[in-house]
């Protein structure tokens, strides 16, 4: 089982369900996704999102077991995140895509859990400069593929891209409508937000019929 942590912000709940979808439609085999709420989580620390830190805590979550990966919320899958996993390296505690925002490393983390065991609650809590890995050796972060960490509005506009971050901002904002890569994210939206007629899913179930009986009556 794959574990993903998606960093949650209830004021663009929005970005993390489309997110979420996406993991779903372009996945070949099961994952689990859990989102970070903050009031779920033992950290209280919050900055521009309320998971800024709180990205830190998969591996205590995981019982620093396995890998791990977190995501932003303004993001959008385009690839099975399973080829992702497949390039996980022993020898690293983290592998991230390393922009030249050396702050944006950790918007997609893949985490080697048992290399992780300093990321407890206090040491989230309490360390300076945690966005920039400064606490740990260079050595110890490996390089994930820049098309797994793709920024939108900074790195050069590729076709290719396997995840997509909206750095500044996911399409449904006016303000970066027509951005990069927004026709996929309304793609998945709409994917998300729709449904097969009423009749083409519930049509055969022996609940269809206490409905009929109820619409026909209100006709008659």
């Amino acid at each position: 089982m794959k574990h993903i942590f998606v960093g949650y912000d209830p004021r663009q709940a929005v970005s993390y369900n489309v997110l979420h979808h996406s993991i779903m439609l372009a996945a070949r085999s099961p994952v689990s996704i859990t989102p970070l709420v903050l009031e779920t989580l033992p950290v209280l620390r919050s900055g521009l999102t309320p998971f800024t830190y709180a990205r830190f805590i998969p591996p205590w979550l995981c019982g620093f077991q396995g890998w791990a990966l977190f995501l932003d919320s303004d993001e959008l899958v385009l690839d099975d995140v399973a080829d992702l996993f497949e390039l996980a390296d022993e020898r690293y505690a983290m592998m991230v895509v390393k922009s030249s925002m050396r702050f944006e490393w950790t918007s997609v983390a893949l985490f080697n859990c048992a290399k992780c065991l300093m990321l407890t609650p206090r040491f989230i809590e309490e360390t300076k400069r945690l966005l920039t890995l400064d606490w740990l050796p260079e050595e110890e972060i490996g390089e994930l593929p820049a098309e797994w960490n793709h920024l939108v509005g900074y790195d050069k506009p590729r076709a290719d891209a396997k995840l997509v971050h909206f750095t500044q901002g996911v399409p449904c904002f006016p303000e970066v409508k027509g951005c990069e890569y927004a026709k996929e994210w309304h793609q998945v939206f709409r994917s998300m937000v729709t449904s097969e007629p009423w009749e083409t899913i519930m049509g055969r179930s022996v609940h269809a019929a206490p409905v009929r009986e109820r619409l026909q009556a209100a006709n008659s």
